[in-house]
């Protein structure tokens, strides 16, 4: 395996870990890509949420990077979308040198880890994103989403921390990272789950997502668990959110991201 480093312009760190190029599988030397926002409150980012998401992704084939976005100084504003559309345009960029299929690169989020990596996908073709990194067509969208108890909803089910870090108090800027109020029908697919007695990200955050894909005939997958505490991660000892029956998500996830890709090892 190779550890790759990418410092962006704003000073974000990209952190792959690439599967090796051997000659004798030549026909995986060129892997699919999953980017990994991990969830903080857009205040920081959560180390379990990172690396422990990062290695079911590498192991079942793909190759994987972290994205550690911006979080200071508040209200951010674009900046973090800036961080994550311009991490996808350097691996699409660079899909040679990384060895990533440049047509199938997955984004991956928590918590308000969830709401950037579903912005990548919602806000790809805002106007400020746009004009910052010189986006020509769909050059910095995703082709598939994953979101874990994301924060979705400006609305009566905010996440208040997350929307003050990132907006303010600006009405309009609320308004414009509220992702249920923005969804189109050309979005790639999603996968989506959540807890419903999540106590920090109401389960409705999702569940509002999955209404606005529904109207727009947008493909996804939804899995509501019934109990688990936010910020559960990939649900084992290791993250301290030990829960056998939800970490269930990991491998519905791979499988569903095999599926939408057509990409196995098997």
């Amino acid at each position: 395996m190779e550890m790759y480093t990418h410092i962006l312009p704003s000073g974000a760190t990209l952190t792959g870990y690439l599967r090796d190029c051997t000659q004798s599988m030549p026909r995986f030397n060129t892997r699919p890509a999953v980017l990994i926002c991990p969830g903080g409150g857009y205040n920081h980012c959560s180390v379990r949420e990172g690396d422990p998401v990062a290695m079911p992704f590498l192991q079942a084939g793909y190759q994987v990077f972290v994205l550690s976005y911006t979080v200071a100084p508040a209200p951010l504003r674009w900046q973090p979308l800036l961080d994550a559309a311009g991490a996808i345009l350097h691996l699409r960029r660079n899909a040679g040198k990384l060895r990533v299929d440049p047509c199938k690169i997955a984004v991956c989020g928590f918590s308000a880890g969830g709401h950037l990596a579903a912005s990548t996908a919602i806000l790809w073709d805002a106007e400020p994103v746009r004009c910052a990194l010189g986006i020509h067509g769909k050059e910095a969208r995703p082709d598939a989403v994953l979101l874990g108890y994301p924060v979705i909803s400006a609305g009566v089910f905010a996440h208040a921390g997350s929307f003050d870090q990132l907006a303010g108090q600006d009405p309009a800027l609320r308004a414009a990272f509220s992702l249920e109020k923005h969804v189109q029908s050309d979005l790639p697919p999603f996968f989506l789950w959540h807890t419903v007695d999540d106590g920090t990200v109401p389960v409705q955050n999702s569940l509002l997502l999955a209404q606005a894909l529904t109207e727009h005939q947008v493909p996804y997958e939804l899995h509501l668990f019934p109990h688990g505490q936010h910020g559960s991660s990939i649900c084992t000892r290791e993250v301290n959110t030990a829960n056998p029956h939800t970490a269930a998500w990991v491998g519905l996830a791979v499988r569903w991201l095999a599926e939408t890709f057509q990409y196995s090892l098997q």
